[in-house]
């Protein structure tokens, strides 16, 4: 598909506009770090304002707004891409990344809460279709090279007991970027898409307890493990590196952007157990993200 804004070379993005939602620390944060860096003016958002105004405090030398925002929110997404538009004029890289992760990584699939799977698909999926449906139109409209970011996750992929929610979330967010990619295809549309599908990486996402809506609260509270998968991920790779792994993915031209191989053979054996009709085996998350891939 043509139009993959450039990030490198001589045809620099200096000037565009990257919008970019979770922002506030973590992955978003890196991606407005290699953003700035390129030159690019910055549009930040995240749930988290004093996180965000932090992120946005990294780039005195950059043309900066800052837009605190649930992106599951319909109405103020419309109102956020408004706000954007009347600020930039444009938005040349439109990075939905915004992610939460409820608790529970060994509580089995039916012991979630309603507002445990209304909360991650709110954030994760509904997030996601919402960047798209207020931005899309207003880029497919300005008829000019562009390029939009998911985020997903290696998650998206594999599948087993652990994190059900979440990883539930994230097949559905895979999807969706799919078929973003097909319909801008179908249009022969000047937008590129990759899909950013990190493995374990050094961020916060398991502590966006703290940002769950009052509303959506699960009945018993966060869950024990929660200080458990933190130290799994503070041994995931650094933010900054899959940041870089995005940039240069983008670039390419490339569409599916692992961060890591070490899930190739899960992922392998997953779809060759579904084309086979096999019984499903499945690695934990942690245990897969340390193996060594062999082939």
């Amino acid at each position: 598909m043509a139009g993959s804004i450039a990030l490198t070379g001589s045809a620099s993005p200096a000037g565009e506009v990257a919008f970019i939602t979770g922002a506030g620390s973590g992955i978003g944060a890196s991606l407005a770090a290699h953003a700035a860096k390129a030159g690019m003016r910055l549009a930040l958002s995240d749930i988290d304002e004093a996180a965000l105004a932090e992120t946005a405090s990294r780039f005195p030398d950059s043309d900066v707004m800052t837009i605190a925002i649930d992106v599951s929110d319909a109405d103020a997404m419309d109102d956020c891409a408004d706000r954007v538009y009347r600020r930039f004029g444009s938005v040349g890289l439109l990075c939905n990344n915004a992610g939460v992760v409820p608790g529970g990584r060994h509580r089995p699939v039916w012991e979630y809460d309603a507002q445990d799977w209304q909360w991650a698909f709110g954030v994760n999926v509904i997030g996601i279709a919402n960047g798209l449906k207020s931005f899309v139109p207003r880029m497919l409209a300005a008829d000019r090279p562009a390029h939009i970011l998911n985020t997903t996750s290696i998650s998206g992929f594999i599948s087993g007991a652990g994190s059900p929610v979440y990883g539930a979330s994230k097949h559905a967010a895979v999807r969706l970027t799919e078929a973003l990619y097909a319909s801008l295809k179908e249009r022969g549309s000047r937008i590129g898409v990759s899909m950013l599908c990190p493995g374990l990486v050094r961020t916060r996402i398991f502590e966006t307890e703290r940002v769950r809506p009052a509303h959506l609260q699960a009945e018993g509270g966060a869950a024990a493990e929660l200080a458990e998968l933190q130290n799994i991920a503070d041994s995931g790779a650094d933010p900054d590196d899959v940041a870089r792994q995005a940039f240069e993915g983008i670039e390419r031209g490339d569409f599916y952007i692992l961060t890591t191989r070490n899930y190739d053979a899960a992922i392998r054996r997953r779809i060759d157990t579904i084309l086979t009709g096999g019984v499903p085996q499945f690695d934990d998350f942690a245990t897969a993200s340390r193996q060594d891939v062999t082939t």
